[in-house]
């Protein structure tokens, strides 16, 4: 259970979030974290911030609720946590059940288990950085609000915008063409997946590699000239020493769906290799906050808080070996250019992001191309073998993990989910103390320093409702509190 970690001595105890009542509570469609945020800065006796906390201030009880359900239902279940990666819990979900059935799943169904990830990925990249990010990327951060946002970028540069549009409808028809639903398919199962890919839908796919690839290639073009406008930016969101975790194969080469746990310090030295991801708790440990409902995994050796550690697109470039792949092998190398070590800024997750989508594609044609992707073959069958699973992928946002427990029955008794928001969480927190330092001036909030303190956030696209249903705007609380406990000034969204 998650380690309980005392109040910041910092804090005020008046802020301290009140209970919620339950008509704050999602319940559906997306019950993960998303909802309200809130940020509390502090001020020190001469009016510099001395600390920050990110409340994520939603309860989430889907572990709870899913226990007495027969595991074979995890896999659909899991889906309606989000809206956005229903692909990534279902795989995640899946994998674990796999280990309570003690099957080996047959090839054909890895592969396009694969497929399916990698459509998942393309949608999703295309959505945080086309829609969510390049109003402040392409706009400015400093740019009139009303128009920093999808409709001001359309106006301002269509062509950016329908390319958006265009690659996340590709990476959407991945998904649907193999689960037969873009959203919450149900089709990823125990031991496989439950229809095979049809010829039909896989030349339809092979039919749009060709656009998809000069997208991404005139996008990444593009984005590396203008990355130059944001410095500032690069240097201060979230650019800080810390561990880095994802998964990479047997290679050590990137990994999305299955693969080995890898933990690199911030010099890049390996300090965890080649673990299997059952053996997770070995390395990882939870703890909470009682400013906020979201979990603080840590690096276990390390302790709490001093075992900060990032996952998500950039980490996952900075802990693997290559990319596996051609094209995106030489953007992943200029891109590790950037730093003679490891990138530690977490505003370039967005130019990681584009050569993740890159990587994709390149993965989406040879496994298409692969003989055995059409195979009826897609699907183990057996009784469970064991009361004890453990799942794990690379979702869009980072490393996610399933483990359940169930009785001798097949009912589930107990679930841990570990999702890259929480992963992310003391990073997050530390992003923001570090934005808050740099652009605050301790006596009023500026339009811009705002924006800042979401733009650091959105860096992540954690799994929040600011990252998927506002136009330019995240529903933001943000408080200014003089070392009395007195608020100064505040800012509501």
């Amino acid at each position: 259970m998650p380690k309980e970690i005392p109040q910041k001595k910092t804090a005020p105890k008046e802020i301290a979030p009140k209970k919620i009542a339950m008509k704050e509570i999602t319940i559906e469609p997306i019950t993960r974290i998303e909802g309200h945020g809130k940020i509390s800065l502090f001020l020190d006796d001469s009016g510099n911030v001395s600390d920050a906390q990110f409340h994520v201030t939603q309860f989430r009880g889907f572990e709870k609720f899913t226990e007495g359900r027969p595991f074979s239902e995890m896999p659909s279940i899991v889906e309606r946590i989000c809206g956005i990666c229903p692909i990534s819990h279902s795989l995640a979900s899946a994998k674990a059940c796999d280990a309570l059935l003690g099957v080996r799943i047959p090839a054909p169904a890895i592969k396009i288990r694969r497929l399916l990830n990698c459509g998942s990925f393309i949608e999703s990249h295309a959505l945080s950085f086309f829609h969510l990010s390049s109003p402040d990327l392409l706009l400015g951060f400093d740019s009139d609000p009303a128009k920093r946002n999808i409709v001001g970028l359309i106006q301002a540069n269509p062509a950016v915008a329908k390319d958006g549009v265009r690659l996340r409808q590709i990476g959407g028809h991945i998904v649907e063409w193999l689960g037969k639903k873009r959203v919450h398919p149900a089709w990823v199962v125990p031991g496989g997946v439950n229809e095979p890919l049809t010829e039909q839908h896989k030349d339809m796919m092979l039919a749009e590699l060709p656009e998809a690839y000069d997208i991404i290639k005139r996008t990444l073009a593009f984005f590396k000239r203008e990355i130059e406008k944001h410095h500032e930016e690069a240097r201060t969101f979230g650019n800080f020493p810390s561990l880095f975790l994802g998964l990479v194969n047997e290679d050590g080469n990137w990994d999305l769906t299955d693969g080995y746990l890898r933990v690199i310090d911030a010099k890049g030295k390996i300090i965890v290799d080649k673990l299997e991801s059952y053996k997770y708790q070995d390395i990882i440990a939870e703890a909470t906050e009682s400013f906020s409902y979201l979990k603080s995994p840590y690096f276990k050796p390390a302790g709490y808080p001093d075992g900060i550690y990032r996952v998500g697109p950039a980490a996952r470039l900075n802990v693997c070996s290559g990319m596996g792949t051609t094209l995106a092998n030489e953007e992943w190398a200029e891109f590790r250019g950037l730093e003679r070590g490891p990138i530690l800024s977490s505003f370039h997750n967005h130019y990681a992001r584009l050569i993740e989508i890159l990587a994709c594609l390149e993965l989406v044609e040879k496994l298409l191309n692969d003989p055995e992707i059409l195979s009826p073959h897609i699907r183990s069958f057996a009784q469970p073998n064991h009361w004890e699973g453990v799942g794990c992928v690379e979702a869009p946002r980072g490393t996610l993990i399933h483990h359940y427990k169930t009785d001798e029955n097949g009912l589930m008794k107990w679930a841990n989910l570990i999702v890259a928001t929480g992963h992310n969480n003391l990073a997050m927190n530390k992003s923001v103390l570090q934005v808050a330092r740099h652009f605050v001036d301790g006596t009023k909030i500026t339009e811009g320093m705002l924006n800042r303190v979401e733009a650091v956030i959105r860096a992540f696209d954690p799994c929040l409702s600011c990252s998927t249903h506002a136009l330019g705007q995240m529903p933001l609380h943000v408080e200014l509190i003089g070392p009395g406990g007195n608020v100064v000034d505040e800012k509501k969204r």
